[in-house]
């Protein structure tokens, strides 16, 4: 850390609850409150936050965990969500806007993308105030060098400040791997500041030795020497994620607020259901099976008990694929039921009644 590190400064700071917004079961509601005029007080403040980092690096989880509420899906495979995503955090005067686990997309042209998805993330980087680079600490072959396009997002919008957030350092064993990695992904400098770290990097000769890292070209490099702050957590760690919520919060400008103070995501509830459920295709299918199921919305309606009544069409390519995916004696498609329903249920805070009908597609 640098000498006026956020993180000693936030050592003292109480770790404030954030209000818990439902997530409109109606389409119509939905689209209704996304339609309000944004209701910010007097002196408003607003930040709009990008997160990019490499497939699995964790994104999705902490974008739900600073939101308070599962409305992005998590997989360990890449693209889990495919529609356009923000998340808006509202505190007294504050809002963060686009907790954006989809800013930077990594295409591989097997998974058919659509072309709004490709598109997007760099729009989005565009409107960034500030841009948040996670990475997967624990995964020994991605965590010694930034993301090539990462490096490139960060080079082509050079003038957005940026913070390093290391995630999931609680699988890591020894602090010596941890430092050594700080040294290699911010260049041995934040904010301006030479790292006063000794390093086993430092007599390595893959270390960096480049004065101004702007000069070069991104795939020359394997960090960022111009993070303004360094975040370690584990985004399962709510008083760790609390820390850096309160950091951004502090980050924010003067500036009219995006969205009505009650709006959680801009996702329709559909979109939500949508992706938890594809959220356990990805886990349960094997290779690319997954991205082949077409989802189909049945019916989306109120219960008599008012619970919500989904019944969503899974349509598959092959015949083995659905076998794949009802499985023996209907076991992989009732364990994503189960798994499905139990997250809607979190999601929108009211019993779910959730059937999937699996069909082969003609």
């Amino acid at each position: 850390y640098g000498s006026s590190s956020a993180l000693d400064s936030l050592l003292g700071i109480s770790k404030t609850q954030p209000l818990q917004y439902l997530v409109s079961l109606s389409v119509a509601e939905q689209e209704s409150l996304l339609g309000y005029q944004p209701d910010h007080p007097e002196n408003p403040k607003v930040l709009r936050i990008a997160i990019i980092g490499a497939p699995n690096a964790g994104k999705s989880t902490l974008s739900n965990k600073l939101l308070g509420r599962k409305v992005f899906a998590v997989s360990k495979k890449v693209h889990t969500t495919r529609c356009s995503a923000q998340g808006i955090i509202t505190d007294q005067d504050t809002q963060l806007v686009g907790i954006l686990p989809l800013t930077v997309v990594f295409l591989s042209s097997r998974h058919n993308l659509e072309k709004s998805v490709v598109a997007d993330p760099w729009q989005s980087m565009k409107r960034a105030d500030l841009v948040v680079v996670l990475v997967d600490v624990s995964e020994s072959f991605t965590r010694n060098r930034l993301h090539s396009q990462v490096l490139k997002c960060l080079s082509q919008f050079s003038q957005i400040p940026s913070i390093l957030v290391l995630n999931k350092v609680d699988l890591l064993k020894g602090k010596t791997l941890l430092l050594d990695l700080v040294v290699k992904l911010t260049e041995g400098m934040v904010n301006g500041k030479k790292l006063e770290v000794r390093s086993k990097l430092s007599s390595r000769s893959d270390t960096p030795k480049s004065s101004n890292p702007l000069s070069e070209a991104p795939d020359s490099r394997i960090g960022w020497a111009h993070f303004r702050e360094i975040f370690m957590l584990a985004a399962v760690n709510e008083e760790e994620v609390e820390m850096l919520k309160t950091y951004l919060l502090m980050q924010a400008k003067p500036g009219p607020w995006e969205f009505h103070s009650e709006v959680l995501t801009n996702q329709s509830p559909q979109e939500i259901c949508n992706n938890i459920i594809r959220e356990k295709l990805l886990e349960y299918l094997p290779l690319e099976v997954p991205y082949t199921v077409l989802q189909t919305m049945e019916v989306w309606e109120e219960g008599p008990g008012g619970e919500l009544v989904i019944l969503q069409n899974l349509l598959v390519k092959k015949e083995s694929h659905m076998k794949m995916l009802i499985g023996p004696k209907g076991e992989v498609i009732n364990q994503i039921v189960q798994e499905a329903g139990q997250d809607l249920m979190n999601a929108f805070l009211c019993d779910v009644q959730l059937k999937l009908c699996v069909k082969l597609k003609k």
